[in-house]
């Protein structure tokens, strides 16, 4: 299947809103865009070493480096200060209610550069900064599929249309599991490894059921039927079933798919009448529960039967 990445710029004014900072000067460059959730704090530049100044990240001015500035020459300030500005970057923010130097607002405007204020600490407002721009800056796309909790496990069921993804997430969830998403799954890569899935706001807790139309599982079931978010763990793909097709039956070649940048465990069902798909994936996902727990059924047979076939001397 075809993968979409999606970009996610984040402006300076979406910063603003967010965290509801004040302006304090260069309103004309809101529209400036963050490029990274890497924040700095200039200290060697105050100093006067720019060498490897990073001005593609949001600038942060603490009591540290105001008080710096302030015992700076006012040449030295006015030099400094002109030169963080002239690389453009995104935005300067001013912690603790400080007000900035009138050097630093005077080369801001010139350069259309935002200064921002707030009144949090410096170490507070940087933790809420980088998490909110890692989470809208992180990898993602989305998928045809339906994500399902099952024992806590995040099981992303995929599938050519019609082969019956909703029916068998319709059966979990009476069986007890959770609704993350059907039809589409926006998935983000939150770290290095990580997949998280949620619904389109459109779509959230809806289910179609061809022949019985659209349901609301939180309205049927309840709030417990339902999660917001779910950590994918593995990925299940069902197939019409082909009778010329040797399947795995023992359990032992793992596949994997690759979604962005992070691999999971494939598992293949073959569809045909007859078979309790709601069932097989269940037990799919308590199978890879005890494999991360150590026990590797496949694997435990094929030792056993390697030993019940080896000669006796060789033992």
């Amino acid at each position: 299947m075809e993968v979409f990445r999606v970009g996610n710029d984040v402006t300076v004014k979406e910063m603003v809103e967010q965290f509801d900072l004040e302006i304090l000067g260069g309103e004309t460059g809101l529209s400036r865009k963050l490029v990274t959730s890497d924040l700095y704090r200039p200290g060697l530049e105050l100093a006067g070493f720019f060498t490897y100044y990073p001005a593609e990240r949001l600038q942060m001015l603490g009591r540290t480096e105001l008080t710096f500035i302030s015992g700076l020459s006012k040449r030295d300030r006015r030099e400094r200060l002109e030169q963080l500005c002239q690389q453009e970057p995104p935005c300067f923010c001013i912690t603790r209610g400080q007000q900035p130097p009138a050097e630093l607002l005077h080369a801001a405007e010139k350069r259309s550069i935002p200064v921002l204020g707030t009144s949090n600490s410096t170490t507070r407002f940087s933790s809420k900064v980088t998490s909110f721009l890692e989470k809208r800056m992180a990898p993602s796309t989305t998928l045809h599929g339906v994500l399902v909790d099952i024992y806590g496990v995040g099981v992303l069921l995929m599938g050519s249309s019609g082969i019956g993804k909703s029916e068998s997430a319709l059966e979990l969830v009476k069986r007890g599991h959770r609704l993350v998403a059907d039809d589409a799954v926006e998935i983000r890569q939150s770290e290095e490894g990580t997949l998280v899935g949620h619904p389109p706001e459109l779509i959230r807790y809806l289910l179609e059921i061809r022949g019985l139309g659209i349901i609301n599982v939180m309205t049927l079931f309840g709030a417990g039927a339902v999660r917001e978010f779910k950590k994918i763990s593995m990925v299940i793909q069902l197939e019409a079933w082909q009778e010329n097709r040797q399947y795995d039956r023992l359990g032992l070649d793992e596949e994997r798919f690759r979604i962005m940048d992070t691999e999971l465990p494939l598992l293949t069902i073959p569809v045909r009448p007859g078979r309790n798909l709601a069932v097989i994936i269940e037990v799919a996902a308590m199978n890879y529960r005890l494999k991360r727990m150590g026990y590797h059924a496949a694997q435990s047979f094929a030792k056993q039967l390697n030993l019940s076939l080896a000669d006796p001397d060789d033992l």
